[in-house]
């Protein structure tokens, strides 16, 4: 039924939804520090930044239903919090750090205002989008995304044509984990889940008449289209930022080397393409989170109007409060609950694109559980406060990666499908 350009479209909508504040600052610095290891680190970063995003909007596709449908094999009661936190986590951190990247790079160098001028500006428009989302997958589509990526690849092409192939030695002990674990600062596995119910309700209000098999052909199509886009991007900014290490200090901070990365390759005139660049994509991620909060919230009582008006306002007062604060403090305050939350996410964005065969309500339970259980060291771990003695979780394979709950789940996974097979016989 739906169209190559419609298909595009809906692409062009995702990416412009996923790529936001830490998908733009994360990469240049990542691989400023990673040197000749990049390519891991890139393989590792796209895993957590990328594939796993790109799943969550698979699973939405067959559920083609909201977040609370995520967790309801486990139980209702669970999905209902999960799906709480997973919401309060975005409208407080991702969303909020959008205008604070926004008015650190293109607005603070040009003016002397205050971050309230800028962060209550920005969530204005944030507002005046949200309360007009059935126009949201047009005007990201065809207008944002594709100026988005024009601009990208200016900056990426003339870097990584003006620089010889000469890379420094890594800093990271551990390159591909280090890559996996900045992945998970780009709270696009979380904005999968959010933003992915966002796609689904544009849809279903654009094309009313269209079938589950044609929507789910549309979102697959689209998600891997705007999934590798993205992979190439972060490719390119990685590579960009290991190959002018001679340029910057070794204490440089994110924003410095993504500044520096613009005005090395397009001259003066870079920092005002890398303005336009910040200000759409951090605005983008910002409308789709305070979008699929008011859905969320809307959704609990009747689909209310003014319930999604009221939280739609709600979230953006809280974005221009939390905006006030530095880029760098929100990435740190946002660690444990990252540590935490995360690989629930991502083994429920795992357990529903997978066969229903193979996810059971039994499989659901066992390895949801045990994953909660074995994040808990990671969690603690990122408290300095809580942290344990250092050998306390040793016994856990891949603790000192802080991915303990890896091999744990998938261990029940397969432990609990073979049980469940033999009760059948």
């Amino acid at each position: 039924m739906f169209k190559k350009k419609e298909t595009l479209v809906t692409a062009f909508a995702l990416f412009s939804l996923f790529f936001g504040a830490g998908n733009l600052i994360l990469p240049p610095l990542l691989g400023f520090n990673s040197g000749d290891q990049w390519l891991i680190v890139t393989i590792g970063f796209g895993l957590s930044a990328v594939a796993i995003p790109v799943l969550g909007i698979l699973a939405h596709a067959k559920l083609q239903g909201t977040l609370i449908d995520f967790g309801n094999k486990v139980s209702p009661s669970f999905s209902l919090i999960y799906a709480f936190f997973i919401y309060a986590i975005a409208i407080a951190l991702p969303s909020p750090r959008t205008a604070s990247v926004t008015h650190e790079i293109a607005i603070q160098p040009y003016w002397d205002i205050s971050s309230w001028y800028t962060s209550s500006i920005y969530f204005a428009l944030v507002l005046l989008f949200a309360l007009n989302r059935s126009k949201i997958l047009n005007i990201l589509g065809k207008i944002l995304t594709p100026a988005i990526i024009l601009i990208l690849l200016l900056v990426i092409g003339i870097t990584i044509f003006s620089f010889p192939f000469d890379f420094e030695s890594t800093s990271f002990a551990s390159p591909f984990t280090n890559g996996i674990l900045e992945g998970y600062q780009t709270f696009d596995a979380i904005g999968a889940v959010v933003v992915g119910g966002v796609i689904i309700i544009s849809i279903n209000l654009k094309y009313t008449h269209a079938s589950y098999e044609d929507k789910k052909l549309l979102i697959r199509n689209a998600a891997w289209f705007a999934g590798l886009s993205l992979f190439l991007i972060y490719m390119g900014l990685i590579l960009s930022g290991s190959l002018v290490h001679s340029v910057f200090d070794a204490d440089t901070t994110r924003t410095e080397i993504l500044s520096g990365l613009a005005k090395q390759s397009l001259g003066n005139i870079g920092n005002l393409f890398l303005s336009i660049l910040v200000g759409l994509a951090c605005f983008t991620t910002a409308v789709g989170i305070v979008t699929g909060t008011a859905d969320f919230a809307a959704s609990r009582l009747n689909d209310s109007k003014t319930v999604y008006t009221i939280t739609a306002i709600l979230g953006s007062v809280l974005g221009v409060l939390v905006g006030q604060f530095n880029v760098a403090y929100i990435i740190a305050v946002a660690i444990p609950s990252l540590m935490f939350i995360y690989p629930i996410n991502i083994i429920l964005i795992l357990l529903n694109v997978v066969p229903d065969k193979y996810a059971s309500v039994f499989i659901f339970r066992a390895v949801t559980i045990t994953t909660i259980v074995f994040s808990i060291p990671d969690f603690l771990g990122s408290i300095s406060a809580l942290a344990p003695k250092t050998d306390t979780f040793s016994w856990i394979p891949l603790q000192e990666y802080s991915l303990g709950w890896v091999l744990p789940a998938l261990v029940v996974f397969v432990l609990s499908n073979l049980y469940s097979k033999f009760i059948k016989k």
